[in-house]
């Protein structure tokens, strides 16, 4: 039997294996767009669940006292931007930092608003320089930097350093 010259296929071998490596590219390419988009929706969505779990908890908390008027009905808090050690967080974990924060301060729920003071004294020795383990993998330390009260809002700025654990001994 004889075989035919494979000289003749060469240049045909050549474009089917540039097509391919064109295929191959293709994909890669549309498969990095595909993440890139399934990433931005993964955060988004969990953005968008921390915050309707934020206005549930503020709906049935000023259901709660709503007939009461000298009492703290919610908790707001955010993160100091004015601050030069400000760690800049991704939305996800900033979430999280601040649905653990306030579970810490749900006990001021209900207070007497004419009680703030000795309030917030307590509330800043409860989260002084408390650290926050394990939050997407790091550790936070939190520092109360202000506390208001307006309209039975208690508004809380605080500052959020990651922590450096001691080297094990």
């Amino acid at each position: 039997m004889r075989l035919p010259p494979f000289s003749r296929y060469v240049r045909g071998m050549q474009f089917f294996g540039v097509f391919l490596l064109g295929m191959l590219a293709g994909a890669v390419t549309l498969n990095s767009l595909f993440v890139a988009q399934f990433e931005a929706l993964y955060h988004t969505k969990n953005e968008l669940e921390s915050k309707l779990e934020q206005y549930e908890q503020d709906i049935r908390g000023l259901n709660q006292y709503k007939n009461q008027h000298t009492v703290i009905k919610s908790i707001q808090l955010r993160l100091a931007e004015n601050s030069g050690k400000r760690l800049h967080l991704d939305k996800v974990t900033e979430a999280e930092l601040i649905k653990r924060v306030k579970e810490d301060l749900s006990i001021f729920l209900g207070q007497s608003i004419y009680e703030v003071d000795s309030n917030t004294k307590f509330a800043r020795k409860l989260l002084e320089r408390k650290v926050y383990e394990d939050i997407n993998g790091k550790d936070y330390v939190v520092e109360l930097q202000t506390v208001l009260l307006a309209d039975n809002v208690l508004q809380i700025w605080m500052n959020a350093l990651p922590h450096a654990k001691a080297p094990a001994s």
